[in-house]
């Protein structure tokens, strides 16, 4: 389930849904190849309907049927492209039967397509289960790639994009979400997280307090009209949402890596005594190490040494 589906922009042009892929995947007069029976993944608009691509419109069109987690959500998109494709529901709930029935349709030579609310299919939704379960069966698999909003967010944060981790929602309760942030604290790559607009402040002061003030940036609102994305550091952004109303629309959050930064031995002494004021001698060289991007082990080895020292190694 692609995160940022309501309030799904208009504009859609006429010709989008008509058009046929020629094998440049451009439209043109020619007649586009059959489509063959399998089950399709594919992607639809995670905001504005123009960016249902011709292949795909093709592939629902062509469907025996439209696998979807909404079929309130995708009716609405098959309407504005004069798609009658019959819908059935494949969501969070639904059993193994349905899903058997689904592969079923698959072996007896149909077209079966796949799809979410909004943007890529199996992105934080139940869809891998049925791919699964379509490969175990030895049906013909295949994709219409386009919309995701974590890429999206990605390419518009500014942030390296050599290396990145997608890593769905963070956990609703403060612990566990702490928990699951300093699990990436020492990953040299870009982080990315989906939230809640009610959760955003309570995450980011999280993210702050455990990677630093790492740059980042919080995306919403992706490819519709009110598009926004607010780069700044983790801390400075926790600020301002603490501050502000609730943002609109579901929320993309990119992190930043850990930048390594040159210290003297005594000033990293000083960043790990402050951390060990409130933390166990681990969580404070896990801090520390992501803040700084100094290597975790000798961030520990220092912190236990400090602690040995002053007779708190009992915290370790």
């Amino acid at each position: 389930m692609d995160p940022i589906s309501d309030d799904i922009q208009k504009g859609a042009s006429d010709d989008a849904a008509g058009a046929q892929p020629s094998d440049g995947g451009q439209p043109s007069k020619r007649r586009a190849s059959p489509i063959t029976p399998g089950l399709y993944i594919v992607s639809t608009p995670i905001g504005n309907l123009g960016d249902l691509t011709p292949r795909a419109a093709n592939i629902l069109a062509a469907a025996n049927i439209i696998a979807c987690e909404d079929t309130r959500v995708t009716g609405r998109l098959l309407n504005l492209h004069g798609i009658r494709t019959r819908m059935i529901a494949y969501h969070d709930h639904s059993s193994a039967a349905t899903r058997d029935r689904i592969i079923q349709h698959v072996k007896d030579g149909e077209i079966v397509a796949l799809v979410s609310d909004a943007g890529t299919p199996l992105i934080s939704d139940p869809g891998y289960r049925l791919v699964r379960a379509a490969v175990e069966a030895a049906a013909a698999v295949t994709a219409a790639p386009g919309p995701a909003s974590p890429l999206t967010a990605l390419v518009l944060s500014g942030l390296p994009t050599d290396r990145f981790l997608f890593a769905g929602y963070l956990p609703p309760k403060d612990k566990a979400r702490r928990d699951n942030i300093a699990e990436f604290a020492a990953l040299r790559a870009t982080l990315i997280f989906l939230e809640s607009p009610k959760r955003l402040a309570a995450s980011l002061t999280a993210l702050a307090d455990i990677l630093g003030n790492r740059p980042a940036a919080v995306a919403r609102e992706l490819t519709k009209l009110h598009e926004e994305v607010r780069r700044n550091g983790l801390a400075d952004l926790a600020a301002h949402y603490r501050d502000a109303p609730a943002p609109k629309g579901e929320v993309v959050l990119v992190v930043g890596p850990p930048v390594a930064v040159a210290l003297a031995a005594a000033d990293l002494d000083v960043l790990i005594r402050d951390a060990m004021v409130t933390m166990s001698v681990r969580d404070a060289a896990a801090t520390v190490a992501a803040a700084t991007g100094a290597p975790r082990k000798e961030v520990y080895s220092r912190a236990l040494a400090l602690a040995r020292a002053e007779g708190t190694e009992g915290d370790a």
